[in-house]
């Protein structure tokens, strides 16, 4: 592994006089799902994203939602998300 990379999460910031020799690779680790930032005198200036989101990317994600969905169970048939926070506040708007 190069030293000039820095993975952050799911994220890698290469300098861009790096990418040149890598460009290849970055594609092909974009296009798999991670989040790959270019930099120029460490900042960040742009961010290599697949056109498509990769199948096992769409279905983790749908398992994250899936996980919270069932934590929170279900949702009364009246539920108003916009009125879903207001028993937390007093009649003078200030925190109950």
């Amino acid at each position: 592994m190069d030293r000039h990379l820095v993975h952050i999460l799911v994220m890698t910031q290469v300098p861009l006089s790096v990418a040149k020799a890598q460009l290849t690779e970055l594609v092909r680790r974009a296009e798999e799902g991670e989040t790959v930032v270019l930099t120029r005198h460490g900042k960040d200036i742009v961010r290599l994203l697949p056109l498509r989101v990769p199948a096992r990317l769409k279905e983790k994600r749908m398992a994250a939602i899936r996980a919270a969905q069932a934590a929170v169970g279900d949702l009364p048939a009246d539920f108003d998300a916009a009125r879903s926070q207001d028993f937390l506040y007093d009649d003078d708007g200030l925190p109950g």
